[in-house]
């Protein structure tokens, strides 16, 4: 075999480790929480020793980082989904600010992203949110404005004005027993607030 062919072979080998440890963590943290999580018997579950982990993602925390960062890459594709299924750019912005609420409802989610995620990583979820989220809003709001249908703005302030509404209205829906009337309200409150900037 070539050292190309071996290169691949071993990065394959990798990526495929990491992703055991990644998909035996999340199932894990979905049911029992960060807490309740037990390295010893995820390592087991993905049929690894804990120095594959260790070696992959530092510890328990990284791996935690990997599994956000995964539900988040997903999360984004699916806004982007739905934002291609609205012709109207400006109603596909309104309704991917409800659909990310809606998510906020989805017990995984409220578990891992809005609830353990936060205690954990701290500051550096928030640098993990701006990588994903700030430039699509602003990109979005920049489209938007060259369209002629929302108010001239700084795209950038507002995309983190905005933000921070969502992300903080998604952690009140998903920290209380009422979380589908909380939802309605939330969703209710961010369209009042996007409405602001329409032209």
């Amino acid at each position: 075999m070539s050292q190309a062919g071996k290169a691949r072979t071993h990065a394959e080998m990798i990526a495929e480790t990491a992703g055991k440890l990644v998909s035996a963590a999340r199932r894990s943290f979905g049911a029992k929480g960060y807490a309740g999580t037990s390295m010893d018997e995820l390592c087991a579950e993905a049929g690894l020793t804990r120095g594959a982990l260790y070696h992959h993602f530092g510890g328990k925390v990284g791996l935690l980082e990997a599994v956000v960062r995964e539900i988040d890459a997903e999360i984004g594709d699916r806004l982007e989904a739905h934002w291609r299924g609205i012709e109207d750019p400006w109603e596909a912005f309104r309704a991917c600010n409800t659909e990310y609420l809606r998510l906020a409802l989805d017990p995984e989610i409220q578990r891992i992203l809005l609830r353990d995620a936060p205690a954990v990583l701290g500051q550096r979820l928030r640098e993990i949110d701006e990588d994903g989220s700030i430039g699509p809003l602003a990109e979005a709001l920049e489209d938007l404005m060259r369209a002629g249908r929302i108010a001239d703005c700084d795209a950038e302030v507002v995309a983190r004005l905005l933000n921070g509404a969502l992300v903080d209205a998604a952690l009140w829906i998903a920290a209380g027993a009422d979380a589908e009337a909380r939802f309605e309200r939330a969703a209710a409150g961010i369209d009042l607030i996007l409405k602001g900037l329409e032209r």
